[in-house]
C-alpha cells in the first residue's frame, strides 16, 4: 500500500478510537439513574461508575505516551483499542456496581493509552498542510463525539438497555483494531527514555487515595478512619511525588514548567473547567430523571442545549485564537461558565427542565471559549521536546479536575440532602425515623424507589411526605453545589487573568506566518507529541471537541 493511502487509514483509526473514548466520558451520565435502579447502586456507587474512568485516563496519560514513544505508537495504540474493548465488553457484562467500576478503571486504562497516542501518530503520518487537515478531522470528530455522547446515551438507554452503550464499542473497536495493524505504519521516538515507574506509581495512589476519600465521606463521614486515612495517604504520596520528580533525572512531570506563569495558569483553567461546568453533569442528570422524572433520551436531548453550545463556540473560538490573546478568550470563557452554572441554581419544587435552558446555553458558550486556547497555553510556552509532556500534565489536570470535582460535590450535596430531609421530617411523624430514611434516600441517589428498607416500606398515607421532603431537599442540594461550581469557575477565570500572558507564547502562537502555523515545518521522530510543532495556533483550532479530556 503506497504511503498516501496508509496516512488517511491512520486518520480514520485515530478518530474512531478518539470517538469512542470521548464518547464514553460523557455517554454514561445519562444512563447512571438505570444503573442506579437495574444494581440498587448508592450515590458513592454512582460517582465511582464515572471517577473510575477519569482516573485510569488521569493517573496513565503521561507514562503511556512515554511507552509509545519508546515500545512502538502503532503497536501500543492498538493495545489500547484492546484493553478499551475488552473494558467495554465487561462493562456491558457486568453483574453490579463493583464490578461495572473495575470493568469502568480498565476501560480508562485503554482510553489513556489511546489519546496519548493519537496525535503522535498523525504527526507522524503527516506533513505540511495535510497535518493541519487531519488534526482538523481529529478536532471535529472529537467535537462531535462530546456534543452526541449524551443524546446517544438516551436513546441507546431509553431504547434498548444501559448495557448496549459499553457493547457497541465491541464491533467498533474490533475494525479500529484491523485497520491499526493492517494499515497503519508504526513510529517511535529512537531517543524515549524509560517510563518514570516511581513518580506514576506515588502520583497515582495519591490521586486514588484523594478521591476514595472524597466519595467514601458521601456515607462515612469526614471522621471516618477510611476518610481520614485515605486523606492523609493521599497528602504523604503526594509529598513523595513531588521529592521524587525532583530527584529524577527524566522525570514524568519536570517542575521547572511551573516557573512559567503561562503555562501553570493553563494547568490551573484545565482543572477548573472540569472540576465546574463538567463535574456538575452527573447531578444534573440524576435531577432530572430521579426528581423530575424524564428519561435517559428526554435529558440526553436536553443537554445537546450545553454541548450543542460548546461545539458550536469552540469552532468560532479557534479562528479568534490567531487573532485575540488568550486570557481574553479564557477568561471571559470562565466568566459565562459561573454566570451559566448559577442560573442553573435556584431551583424550586415548582420549577420544571425549562429552569436549565439560561444555564445550559451560556455555560456552553463559555466553556467553548475556553476548550480550544486552553490547549495552546500548555503547549504554546515551552521547547518542542517538552510538549508531549506538557500536553499530557494538562489533559492530566482536566481528568484531575472531573475525578475530584464529582467526589468534591458529591459529597457536600449528599450532606445537604440528609440534612434537608431530616430536617423536613423531623416535626412529622416520622421523625424518630428521620436520619434513616434521609440515609436510604441518599444512598439510592435521590430517589424514593432506589431506597433501602426505611424508606421503602413507608405506609401510603406517608410517601408523599417523604418524596416531597426528598424531592425539596435534592434541589437545595443541587443549588447548593451550583454555586460552588460557579466559584470554582470564577476563581479559575481570575487566576487566568492574572496568569496566562502572551508574551510567554511562541511566534507560532503570537502570530507567525499563516504557513508556519499551518504545519510546513517537519516533525522529527524525535519529538514525542506533535503539539508545539508547526500547527501552533491551528492545533487549538483543529481540536473544538476535546473539552473534557
Amino acid at each position: 500500500m503506497n504511503q498516501t493511502n496508509r496516512k488517511w487509514w491512520t486518520l480514520g483509526a485515530v478518530c474512531i478510537g478518539i470517538f469512542m473514548l470521548l464518547l464514553d466520558l460523557t455517554i454514561v451520565n445519562v444512563a447512571l439513574p438505570k444503573i442506579e435502579h437495574d444494581f440498587g447502586a448508592s450515590l458513592s456507587d454512582l460517582q465511582w461508575v464515572i471517577d473510575a474512568y477519569a482516573l485510569t485516563l488521569a493517573a496513565l496519560l503521561l507514562t503511556a505516551g512515554s511507552l509509545a514513544d519508546l515500545l512502538g505508537r502503532r503497536l501500543v495504540f492498538a493495545a489500547g483499542i484492546v484493553v478499551f474493548t475488552v473494558g467495554s465488553l465487561l462493562c456491558g457484562l457486568s453483574t453490579g456496581p463493583l464490578f461495572l467500576i473495575l470493568a469502568r478503571a480498565f476501560q480508562g486504562i485503554g482510553g489513556a493509552i489511546m489519546f496519548a497516542t493519537s496525535l503522535a501518530l498523525l504527526a507522524a503520518a503527516f506533513q505540511g498542510r495535510e497535518r493541519g487537515t487531519a488534526f482538523a478531522v481529529y478536532g471535529a470528530v472529537t467535537g462531535i463525539a462530546v456534543a452526541v455522547g449524551p443524546v446517544l446515551g438516551g436513546v441507546i438507554t431509553s431504547g434498548i438497555s444501559w448495557r448496549w452503550i459499553f457493547f457497541v464499542n465491541v464491533p467498533i473497536g474490533v475494525v479500529a483494531f484491523l485497520i491499526t495493524m493492517l494499515r497503519v505504519a508504526e513510529s517511535r521516538n529512537p531517543a524515549a527514555s524509560r517510563p518514570d515507574v516511581l513518580g506514576f506509581a506515588t502520583f497515582s495512589g495519591a490521586l486514588a487515595a484523594l478521591v476514595y476519600g472524597l466519595i467514601e465521606s458521601t456515607s462515612k463521614g469526614w471522621t471516618a478512619d477510611p476518610v481520614i486515612g485515605s486523606l492523609a495517604a493521599s497528602v504523604f504520596l503526594l509529598v513523595t511525588f513531588v521529592v521524587v520528580e525532583l530527584r529524577e533525572r527524566e522525570p514524568m512531570l519536570d517542575f521547572s514548567l511551573l516557573r512559567k506563569p503561562t503555562f501553570t495558569g493553563g494547568l490551573i483553567a484545565a482543572f477548573a473547567v472540569n472540576a465546574s461546568i463538567f463535574s456538575l453533569f452527573t447531578y444534573l442528570v440524576l435531577y432530572m430523571q430521579n426528581g423530575l422524572g424524564l428519561s435517559a433520551v428526554a435529558t440526553g436531548v436536553r443537554f445537546l442545549l450545553l454541548t450543542g453550545a460548546m461545539f458550536v463556540t469552540a469552532i468560532a473560538a479557534g479562528r479568534l485564537t490567531t487573532r485575540v490573546p488568550i486570557r481574553w478568550l479564557i477568561t471571559p470563557g470562565f466568566v459565562l461558565t459561573g454566570v451559566g452554572v448559577l442560573l442553573m441554581a435556584g431551583i424550586t419544587p415548582s420549577d420544571t427542565w425549562t429552569h436549565f435552558i439560561p444555564g445550559l446555553i451560556v455555560a456552553g458558550v463559555g466553556a467553548g471559549l475556553i476548550n480550544v486556547p486552553l490547549a495552546s497555553t500548555a503547549v504554546g510556552v515551552v521547547e518542542p521536546h517538552q510538549s508531549g509532556m506538557a500536553s499530557g500534565i494538562n489533559s492530566t489536570l482536566r481528568q484531575v479536575g472531573t475525578a475530584t470535582g464529582i467526589a468534591a460535590l458529591g459529597s457536600i450535596f449528599s450532606s445537604q440532602v440528609r440534612a434537608g430531609i431530616v430536617s423536613k421530617l423531623a416535626p412529622t411523624a416520622l421523625g424518630t425515623h428521620a436520619s434513616a430514611i434521609a440515609s436510604d434516600i441518599v444512598n439510592g441517589g435521590g430517589s424514593l424507589a432506589n431506597s433501602g428498607s426505611a424508606a421503602s416500606h413507608l405506609p401510603r398515607s406517608l410517601y408523599h411526605t417523604v418524596a416531597s421532603a426528598a424531592f425539596s431537599s435534592f434541589g437545595h442540594g443541587l443549588n447548593d453545589i451550583a454555586v460552588i461550581g460557579a466559584v470554582v469557575a470564577f476563581v479559575g477565570g481570575a487566576l487566568s487573568l492574572f496568569l496566562i500572558r502572551q508574551k510567554d507564547f511562541t511566534a507560532a502562537h503570537t502570530g507567525a506566518p499563516a504557513q508556519e502555523r499551518a504545519g510546513e515545518a517537519p516533525l522529527t521522530q524525535e519529538v514525542q507529541h506533535p503539539e508545539a510543532e508547526g500547527d501552533g495556533g491551528e492545533v487549538g483550532e483543529a481540536l473544538p471537541g476535546v473539552v473534557v479530556a
